[in-house]
Order: structure tokens, then sequence, then C-alpha cells
């Protein structure tokens, strides 16, 4: 067998969303911080994104991450998430994998059964505690960077279903966050191709009529997921919801999402609905789920904020090498609209 950029990737998922983990066969990126390494391999190495997740190597139900060396020098490690369409700052479900695959595979040491583990991504420094047990992760809970409403009961046009009524909030992505239950959605598995073709409807309008500028970075600029919300109740003493997140370029988030839920939590707290160390369980289309609170506010510039902190478990489903053969007419892969519906 011979392959061209032979690349180690350890295969996860967190509470059923895929999140692979590159651990050998990449340089990293240049630049000063994890922003400015995110951007580099964006515009240089973009190949890197498209031969892992783009068929026939890859799966439109994925996202991929690079470990780097930390640009901060408190971090264990730096991270890189990178989806379908977007090269993105921060993500939940992929800090879980990524956690849980290099504490696992030895990456980084475990160190007792409360593993600190500090994360160096493009939106800031997280920080992660492992609960490690008999050499696996039995739940990883981190400290998410501040995470604040940017528009509220906002309404835009859609073109198909009218006039809706919105919020954006960020968490990592920028999301824009609909009520199910203005549209008829029940959030049920039986939905799901409808939730995705509303949903890139949806972002399409609001990206176009509600402009959203992260106030402490306006390279974050884009909105790049919808949220579709499901009434907030209480199961078991604690408040609970359901909710899916459509993926660009068009499928749902297997898990509660992280960043996602963490937008959540900001517009819950603004509203008045949760307040600081009230616990809030979030559900995923698949019914798994993060177990969640707010630890404190904040601000990022003049914006007010909250300081999430978001619980779940991953589990490492097998290691793989990727490579291209140098006679293979796909070397970046390919998209058919098939599965991946744009």
């Amino acid at each position: 067998m011979h392959l061209d950029r032979a690349i180690t990737v350890v295969g996860a998922h967190a509470e059923g969303e895929v999140g692979r983990v590159i651990t050998g066969g990449i340089l990293p990126p240049k630049g000063s911080n994890m922003f400015e390494r995110m951007q580099n391999l964006e515009r240089e190495s973009s190949w890197l994104r498209n031969m892992l997740l783009f068929d026939p190597r890859g799966s439109v139900n994925a996202a991929v991450n690079l470990i780097t060396p930390a640009c901060d020098p408190t971090a264990d490690f730096g991270l890189i998430v990178m989806e379908s369409d977007y090269f993105v700052p921060m993500s939940g479900s992929n800090l879980i994998c990524t956690v849980t695959a290099a504490l696992e595979t030895g990456v980084i040491p475990m160190r007792g059964p409360n593993t600190l583990v500090r994360v160096d991504t493009p939106a800031g420094l997280v920080e992660v505690e492992a609960e490690c047990r008999d050499g696996k992760c039995k739940k990883i809970s981190f400290r998410n960077i501040p995470s604040f409403v940017m528009h509220r009961d906002s309404i835009i046009e859609v073109p198909g279903i009218g006039s809706l009524r919105v919020d954006v909030a960020y968490g990592g992505m920028i999301y824009c966050i609909v009520d199910a239950l203005d549209l008829g959605l029940t959030l049920d598995r039986s939905e799901a191709r409808k939730l995705v073709e509303i949903g890139e409807q949806i972002k399409a309008a609001a990206a176009d009529q509600l402009p959203s500028i992260h106030p402490g970075n306006p390279e974050i600029h884009t909105i790049n997921q919808v949220e579709f919300a499901g009434p907030l109740g209480i199961i078991d003493g604690v408040k609970t919801s359901k909710n899916a997140v459509v993926v660009s370029p068009g499928r749902l988030d297997r898990c509660p999402c992280g960043t996602g839920t963490s937008a959540r939590m900001a517009l819950l707290h603004a509203r008045g609905n949760l307040v600081i160390d009230e616990p809030f369980r979030h559900l995923s289309i698949l019914d798994t789920q993060f177990d969640c609170r707010i630890l404190e506010t904040a601000t990022v510039g003049e914006t007010p904020a909250v300081v999430p902190l978001v619980s779940g478990r991953a589990w490492l489903t097998g290691v793989s090498y990727y490579g291209v053969d140098p006679e293979d007419p796909f070397p970046e892969g390919y998209r058919l609209s098939d599965t991946w519906f744009n």
C-alpha cells in the first residue's frame, strides 16, 4: 500500500456526535495564537479538511479535530475544529471527543481521578475536568468561553415561511435560535430531514438580515448554525429542554451541542429563566444529554455574558490511517447533493 499524506486519526463520538481526532502526521499551522492558526489552516491547508471529511474518505455527519501545541503557555494543547463548511472557533462535542482521545491514547497523561486539562482554542482558553477511572474518561466537564445574546426577539422574513421571530446568541459559534413550537415542530427523530431543510433556509435569511459581529473579535461574524429550541420544562426537578442544531451543509447535530447549549443558556439567563448555578439539562434529537449550569456572569466588551459549564461523555470508536493514493482521482474528495444537501 502506497499512500501520500499518511495521517493517524482516532475515531470518537460525544453523545452520538462524531468527532474524529488527528493525532499524527500533520505539522501545526503557523500563527501567534490559535485563531490565527485556524485561519492559516483554512487558507493554506483546506485539503486536510476536504480529504478527511468529504467522500470517499469522510462523511457528512462527522467533524475532524487537529491537536497542536498550544500558543497559550498555560494550556496542555491547542485545538482546531474543522466542520464540513466551516473552521469554527469552538465546539463542545469536538472538545469532549478530543480531550477523551488525548487522555485515553496517552497524548497527555491522566493525572488522577479528576484530571484538569487546559485547551487553547481559537475562541479562547477552555478549562476541562475529566473524571477518569481504569484508563477511561467517564465524564468531561468544560468551562466554556463567555457566551452572550446578540439579538433578542428579532423578526426575519424567510422565503416559504414568512415572518419568524428569532434570537441570535454566541457560545463559541453564532446561533440563530428558533422556538420549535412557532413552526409546529416537536423535535422528534422523524422530523430530521424537515428540520434540516427549514433550518438552512432560516440560517441564510438570518445571516442576511441580522448582522452579528463578535464584540471582542470582529472576524467572528457569521451565523453558523440554526438551533431549534424545544419547550423548557422540569423533569426530575431539573429544568430540561430538547434542541436540534442544523449543521451546514445540511445535517443535524446528533448530540445536544455544547456551543449551542452555551448560547441557549445565555438566552435563558437574559430572559430570567435560568439563574446562576441552577442545573439545566439539554437533550438532543437522540435524547442524549448534557448536564449544565451557569457558573458566573461576565462581560465581553460592553456586552453582558455568562460563563457556562457543560458536561457530557465521549466514546472512542477506533484508530484509522488516512492518506491519498498518488493515482487517486479524488485526492481532496467530493460532495454530492444526495447526502450533502447543497
